[in-house]
């Protein structure tokens, strides 16, 4: 039910409106509903209470369903036990059919919309209350504030007849949250009566703000302290860098919780004290798999993955979370095969777990491997999740392997994973990047929310297929929102710019992001800007870019100086296309493209004295030309070719294939081209058949 939620909030969003007119039960009249009634409900009533407390949601509907008779309460606990379980739809429907409601159904539906975002269904409910208590308006102002409305929750707060404790509270927490520290001190300051949660979020706030000496002052002019605000005052200096303090103060503590132990044993292993962790665990009275599990990551952070291995093999606190996060340390180094032999060794795997396995091969090009642990993770493993698909499809554009890739989209949709927003930008890159760009950019108009990256997906994406002109379209469109462009987005822009020949709305996009969007440029945006100058021979400009980054202390990657290569190449300037392939061969000595490059040039320039040099120069080093790769999926199935390769089952076929192709066309071509032309190809065709 979970991952349909955005279609549910729309379709109830209207229903809520015509069934705000149900039957009011005053507060005082429930009473006299369970009186009268033959059959005591309660016990009943607390069953399906217990029911969805532990998530036993099947159990509580034949229980709700078994009963002769219902009072309100039993509808308010199954409403509200829906929403604890994420059943948003049948929360608002049961709603929606109870005969009776009273102002414990208006505020756990006040409570449960606005958990799953339905903002104005709680405020219409809010607002057609007949009575409202101080329940009914702090359930607004946290719902505002766990929506990110601060302004909205603070105009509740102010619309208050009558404030308790918690509003007060609910407010500073709020504030504090979205860094307002200094309004939230107003607050605090104006509090009437004040309780532990009022001292201990001011505190927080001070401490987040890193006001830390006031924090403590707060704390030692606290009437009453609880473990909760010796808690928050040790996070605090450990927050602030202070962990010598947060370990006196750790000692001072009349009684310590399990959350103290794991606020200090995450403190040592944040500075790096793994040691002083490791014996602060072995103090713990009870030892607990969290604070095992901060540490083995503390140790995996710091480069120790072997060390981290041999702890989890010798203790009894491994568990899924443990063996996950070594998972992550031995791919972030490359090991791959020791990473796989983990997860297949480990007792228990859940979505995490199948997720690090098949991200870690992509990210360390194994994508093959990656999908072959979707199947099976479709077949016995756990229900995909979205960091699931977006991994699964980040890999299908890396292959790029289109087929597959619309299997997943199906998938997707039919699970009502497109709704996430990172599982949309992963579609639309496929697409793009598989040459589909019609789809992709209807993807990318269906999406009801975007982010930079949905932009950059489809920015990048137009770009890469030479559709410049609509890629800068697009990124105009992008301006008149509200989302900023970073880095990526100029990479497509200057990208789209060089192949769409738009040498002035280069150089004006590359001042654009330098001076108005105060982004500094990268390498890859310097390749661009000389790839775009260098195209249409405006080598000379493209070599001032290149003096501006080493004026600026960037050093010249060989990607920028393989650009001025290549555009040297096309225009034939010797010169400067020597010094650019010297470079790259300083930072690259066995890269054979930059040889053959060099030698091309000057043959092509009829110095082939300088072109038998460089082929020299490439025996000495033992350098060997790369063969040329192509790959093609027929039937959901790859097939890779190699320069001078011929070991393909289907080698000949496929050689033949392509020779038909290119008799019929130049048979096509017949009519305009020249007769003694066309022989004298024909006599090639010929020459090729016989070698296949």
């Amino acid at each position: 039910m979970f991952i349909s939620r955005p279609i549910q909030r729309i379709k109830f969003a209207g229903a809520l409106s015509l069934n705000l007119t149900g039957k009011w039960t005053p507060l005082r009249s429930i009473q006299s509903y369970s009186t009268t009634a033959t059959l005591n409900l309660k016990p009943l009533n607390s069953r399906i209470s217990e029911c969805m407390r532990n998530g036993f949601i099947e159990e509580a509907q034949n229980l709700f369903d078994e009963m002769p008779q219902r009072n309100t309460v039993t509808y308010n606990a199954m409403v509200r036990g829906y929403f604890q379980n994420g059943f948003f739809r049948e929360g608002v429907g049961l709603f929606n059919v109870m005969p009776e409601r009273d102002i414990f159904s208006y505020n756990t539906m006040i409570a449960g919309l606005m958990e799953f975002g339905d903002i104005n269904g709680a405020r219409e409910i809010f607002e057609k209350m007949p009575f409202r208590d101080v329940v009914s308006w702090n359930s607004m102002i946290s719902g505002y504030i766990s929506n990110g409305l601060i302004n909205e929750a603070l105009g509740v707060f102010t619309g208050m007849v009558s404030k308790d404790v918690v509003s007060w509270n609910l407010v500073m927490v709020g504030l504090v949250g979205f860094g307002k520290v200094d309004l939230a001190e107003e607050f605090f300051n104006e509090m009437g009566t004040r309780d532990i949660a009022s001292w201990t979020t001011m505190i927080s706030g001070f401490a987040s703000a890193g006001r830390i000496v006031e924090a403590r002052g707060l704390f030692e002019d606290m009437p009453v302290r609880d473990v909760r605000a010796w808690n928050t005052m040790i996070a605090g200096y450990i927050e602030n860098g202070c962990i010598q303090i947060a370990e006196v103060l750790f000692q001072k503590m009349p009684q310590c919780d399990l959350r103290s132990w794991n606020e200090m044993i995450d403190g040592l292993v944040r500075n790096q004290r793994i040691q002083d962790a490791i014996k602060l665990f072995v103090e713990m009275p009870q030892k607990c798999r969290r604070s095992w599990n901060s540490i083995v990551f503390g140790l995996i952070r710091t480069g120790l993955i072997r060390e981290a291995h041999a702890f989890l093999e010798k203790s009894p606190f491994s568990d899924t979370v443990s063996w996950t996060n070594l998972m992550v340390g031995y791919f972030e180094t490359g090991d791959v095969d020791t990473a796989v032999c983990i997860f297949e060794l480990m007792p228990a795997r859940d979505a995490t777990a199948w997720n690090v396995i098949i991200f870690g091969l992509g990210e360390n090009d194994h994508g093959e491997e990656g999908l072959k642990f979707f199947v099976k993770m479709n077949e016995e493993g756990p229900f995909p999740d979205e960091a699931t698909f977006t991994s699964v499809l980040t890999i299908c554009s890396d292959l790029p392997t289109l087929q597959l890739g619309r299997q997943i989209h199906a998938q997707v949709t039919k699970t009502g994973f497109n709704y996430f927003v990172a599982v949309s930008n992963a579609m639309v890159t496929l697409y793009a990047r598989c040459g589909n760009t019609n789809p992709a950019l209807l993807l990318f108009s269906s999406m009801t929310s975007r982010d930079v990256i949905s932009w950059n997906s489809v920015i990048c994406g137009l770009a890469h297929n030479g559709n410049g002109v609509e890629a800068i379209e697009m990124f105009e469109k992008m301006r008149s929102t509200d989302i900023k462009p970073n880095q990526i987005t100029f990479i497509g822009v200057l990208s789209a710019c060089s192949h769409a020949g738009l040498v002035d709305q280069g150089k004006y996009y590359f001042d654009f992001m330098k001076y108005d969007c105060c982004l500094e440029p990268t390498s890859e945006h310097y390749t661009c800007i000389v790839d775009l100058l260098g195209r249409f021979g405006l080598i000379d400009e493209a070599m001032s870019f290149l003096g501006e980054m080493e004026a600026n202390g960037v050093e010249v990657p060989a990607s920028v100086w393989g650009a001025v290569l290549g555009a040297c190449r096309i225009h034939k300037n010797i010169q400067v296309g020597k010094i650019a392939g010297e470079r790259i061969l300083e930072m690259k000595p066995h890269d054979s493209g930059v040889y053959m490059i060099l030698a091309e040039m000057y043959l092509s320039n009829g110095k082939r004295d300088d072109a038998e040099r460089v082929w020299a120069r490439m025996r000495e080093k033992g350098v060997k030309k790369q063969p040329g790769c192509s790959w093609i999926e027929v039937n959901g199935s790859g097939h890779v070719f190699l320069s001078g390769d011929s070991s393909h089952p289907q080698f000949s076929r496929a050689c033949g294939d392509v020779l038909g192709l290119l008799h019929r066309g130049m048979e096509n071509r017949n009519s305009t081209s020249n007769v003694a032309s066309f022989q004298e190809m024909q006599v090639l065709i010929d020459e090729c058949s016989e070698l296949v």
